[in-house]
């Protein structure tokens, strides 16, 4: 929107040379992230105080750790004030013509709607369980679908125009036509290696990428500041990504595939990061807040779904290993908790209990420990990430 205007004045007074610097996208996404990071800071204290008052607070469950019960009531929901930053932030700084922020915005705010029924149905209903499952995975599976559909195509091609006519070429070719090297699987520290992945392979791929980058955010969400710090460093780490492949100059130095027009996610990233700083400020241990389903699911769903715009889905799981083991870790424990069950007439468990970091805290770990143990180990993966623009 700022560029829109800082355009058009430029056009009636061409001697007012210092407009120029909002063509820069590392200026706007600097001023994208404080944008977020005060907006957060000054709209937090209010959103904390409105959601007491009509006494949306965190149920929790009975089987839950005994050192959480004293969080019982503590306001959730307040992933509103996370997807509200971002929102404003993105729209005053990007560039409104750039169709890869608009669907990352889309997917984020519709994964976040998502997470708003399950945590109003939570709090309505006082049902620690929310939503359920299936109709949960649903509708995240509608707006990946979606999602995927569009973005095989979009990176596919360089324009809106150009994406209709390769999609008018798929479907008259009878659901069959080769795709760029570009859309294909890239691997990290083998640049030149591209698998070819087609219509259907790109689809189902992006798919579980951005509904599985979703729930393992959700999933990991279950201490103060565990998730948020996460998202912000993969987050930042995504955004020089976007950088580097909307720049025809380092895509083409780096070995990494051009995508036009996704340089303009970098915006997006830092107000995400700027957003995830400021929440952080409230949601640090004792937590005044928490963000619930409707900002984890909308900040794991954004994630995934800018990996897959800039190629680098096996590095976001590397980045985002956190996420990736705990997400694993509830799915073992409850397959192997079926199996014994099945086997044995009574189920066993792997870990004392799932997610991995309960399993932690039941070790003996203060919440605090296994809250900044897994930042540490985070900003390490977003580092070997990181190394992978360089290293081929």
């Amino acid at each position: 929107m700022l560029l829109s205007l800082a355009q058009w004045l430029q056009s009636l007074y061409p001697e007012w040379g210092f407009l120029r610097v909002f063509q820069y996208i590392t200026f706007r996404a600097v001023m994208a992230a404080m944008t977020a990071l005060l907006i957060g800071l000054a709209a937090g204290p209010w959103v904390i105080r409105r959601l007491a008052a009509l006494k949306i607070g965190q149920p929790v469950r009975e089987y839950a750790m005994q050192t959480h019960l004293v969080k019982s009531g503590t306001p959730t929901m307040g992933g509103v004030l996370i997807l509200l930053s971002i929102a404003i932030a993105t729209l005053l700084w990007f560039d409104l013509s750039n169709r890869f922020v608009w669907i990352v915005l889309t997917v984020t705010l519709g994964f976040g709607a998502i997470g708003w029924v399950d945590d109003w149905r939570k709090v309505v209903r006082k049902d620690p369980e929310g939503m359920r499952s299936r109709e949960k995975y649903f509708w995240q599976s509608v707006i990946g679908l979606l999602a995927a559909l569009y973005l095989v195509f979009s990176i596919s091609e360089s324009n809106n125009m150009k994406v209709m006519e390769l999609f008018g070429n798929w479907v008259m070719s009878g659901f069959d036509v080769n795709l760029p090297p570009k859309a294909g699987l890239q691997v990290p520290f083998f640049k030149e290696v591209s698998y070819p992945l087609g219509v259907f392979g790109f689809v189902i791929m992006t798919y579980l990428v951005i509904v599985g980058s979703s729930n393992a955010v959700n999933l990991t969400d279950g201490l103060d500041g565990l998730a948020i710090m996460p998202v912000v460093m993969v987050g930042s780490a995504l955004g020089v990504f976007a950088y580097v492949t909307g720049s025809a100059v380092y895509s083409k130095y780096l070995f990494f595939p051009h995508i036009p027009g996704s340089g303009e996610l970098l915006i997006f990233c830092a107000a995400m990061a700027g957003a995830g700083l400021a929440f952080l400020w409230f949601n640090t241990h004792p937590a005044q807040v928490f963000m619930g389903d409707v900002g984890a699911l909308a900040l794991g769903g954004a994630l995934g779904t800018i990996a897959v715009i800039v190629r680098q889905e096996i590095v976001l799981a590397i980045m985002g290993g956190i996420f990736v083991v705990e997400a694993l870790s509830v799915m073992v424990q409850v397959s192997y908790f079926k199996y014994t069950k099945k086997k044995y007439g009574e189920g066993r468990r792997i870990l004392k209990m799932a997610p991995l970091h309960h399993h932690f805290e039941k070790s003996g770990w203060k919440e605090t420990q296994v809250v900044v143990r897994f930042w540490i180990i985070t900003m390490l993966l977003c580092l070997v990430g990181l190394s992978t623009l360089k290293l081929r």
